[in-house]
């Protein structure tokens, strides 16, 4: 039988990978690929971190490709080696040509512009006599399976997950295979660095010390997780100064890792609060698939006359980490430093954007998505809609995180805000080093940029407005 094409794309990991499996089934050579085609996923091509994460987990899996006898081809759209082509569907075309291959096995994904797509690259293949087969690789349920009583999507977290989890049991992972068959020639390949991921000034020495990406880093870091701070999750989690949550996200955006293997490693947790994350997640890609255009647009129509303001210097200080708002800026610098912030900080900083200084969930959108390694559409756009209240299960326009109340609870010891904002706190000699601002001295870091009990009642009063 001729060989079966292996697209590659967020599903980089050899264990439980039913495209996979299903090309090895087929008893012929399996070629794996990887085509980088960001302009195809425009405009929410993958930014600056996850491009980083990219790089190195796709080194990684050519690590373990090679390890069973296996290569990854790479390739790029319109670069030198794909015969000029000037789409995925080219590039696919053309090594079908040159292979011999007569099928093409993908794991699905859900972004708008990517299923479009890809059902155009599925519709003409088959048309073409060519097995185009996708899997199921990234979910515990499809987001088209899950329906309230009345047929339709759900749009609140609580009884979505309610249903989707009743009488779940997705089926045990499978191992990565000892081989795979290789073909008697391979295509030429692009080298991973012609991709040009990683980037040109070296500002990722902070990703590099905080991550280990690729598919052994997901499991050491699942097993890490399972081994102690799950069974504190409930209470812990919400402290960033502690290491109490998974930090799987990027793990499961590219793949590396499966929730079916979570699901079944974690036999204990499988209704704890843990779960539910990752059960918010499911409810993530379920509305990303049912409303696409969310994305760019909010759930609520009403919300598209709020009366949202324009501050470059404001949103250039979120940015930075130098509103002034010690909790703000912790979280914003973290997330520089480490392509990363934790889920409680992500909450304050959200609303201090969108609520304190009014500025348009989409700026922060945006910079989450350039700046995270886990930035996941489904996830970031559920993330700030809801902050914004303008999407599915929104917090209440009333609900105003105060930064300085939440720090007061969840890093009571401001162990939390000394290693991320130094300048700002009394100095101690208990905790890990600091990391100071650029350029930050003690005595230079900046007034609050507003007043937060001012802004706050503006903020209600913005939103008020759409109830008239």
């Amino acid at each position: 039988m001729s060989a079966t094409l292996l697209w590659l794309r967020q599903d980089l990991r050899l264990a439980d990978h039913p495209a996979l499996q299903a090309a090895i089934a087929r008893g012929a050579p399996v070629i794996p690929v990887f085509i980088w085609a960001p302009d195809e996923e425009a405009p929410w091509a993958p930014g600056a971190a996850s491009r980083w994460w990219l790089h190195h987990s796709l080194t990684a899996l050519q690590r373990d490709l090679e390890a069973r006898g296996s290569r990854l081809v790479i390739r790029a759209v319109g670069a030198d080696g794909t015969a000029g082509a000037d789409s995925t569907l080219e590039v696919l075309r053309a090594l079908l040509r040159e292979t011999g291959a007569t099928a093409v096995h993908w794991s699905r994904r859900y972004e708008p512009a990517v299923v479009a797509r890809d059902r155009i690259i599925k519709d003409t293949l088959r048309a073409e006599g060519i097995e185009a087969r996708s899997f199921n690789a990234a979910l515990l349920v499809e987001p088209w399976d899950v329906q309230n009583l009345s047929g339709k999507p759900f749009q609140v977290f609580t009884p979505y997950w309610r249903r989707a989890s009743a009488d779940l049991d997705p089926g045990k992972p499978t191992p990565a295979p000892h081989s795979i068959a290789a073909p008697a020639k391979w295509p030429k390949t692009l080298a991973l660095d012609a991709l040009d991921l990683l980037p040109k000034i070296a500002w990722d020495g902070g990703f590099a010390e905080a991550w280990r990406p690729g598919e052994a880093g997901a499991a050491a870091n699942l097993d890490s997780f399972l081994e102690g701070p799950v069974k504190g999750y409930g209470d812990r989690r919400n402290f960033p100064a502690e290491r109490g949550t998974s930090r799987l996200s990027p793990h499961l955006h590219f793949g590396e890792i499966s929730p079916r293997q979570v699901w079944h490693a974690a036999p204990k947790w499988r209704t704890s609060q843990f779960m539910a994350e990752i059960g918010w997640r499911e409810f993530a890609h379920h509305l990303l698939w049912h409303f696409p255009q969310t994305t760019d647009a909010p759930l609520r129509s009403d919300f598209l006359r709020f009366p949202w303001r324009t501050d470059a210097a404001h949103l250039h200080a979120w940015q930075r980490g130098l509103t002034g708002v010690p909790m703000v800026d912790a979280g914003m610098r973290e997330l520089w430093h480490t392509g990363w912030m934790h889920n409680r900080v992500r909450m304050v900083v959200g609303s201090f954007l969108v609520k304190n200084l009014r500025l348009h969930w989409l700026e922060g959108a945006r910079w989450f998505w350039d700046t995270l390694v886990d930035a996941d559409l489904a996830s970031n756009t559920l993330g700030w809609q809801w902050c914004a209240g303008c999407g599915a299960d929104a917090a209440p326009y009333f609900r105003v995180f105060n930064p300085e109340s939440q720090a007061e609870k969840f890093d009571p010891e401001g162990g939390y805000r000394r290693r991320w904002v130094p300048e700002a706190m009394p100095p101690s000699t208990v905790g890990p080093a600091t990391i100071a601002a650029p350029g930050g001295a003690r005595d230079r870091y900046p007034a609050p940029i507003v007043d937060l009990k001012a802004s706050r009642v503006a903020a209600l009063e913005a939103f008020a407005s759409l109830r008239k």
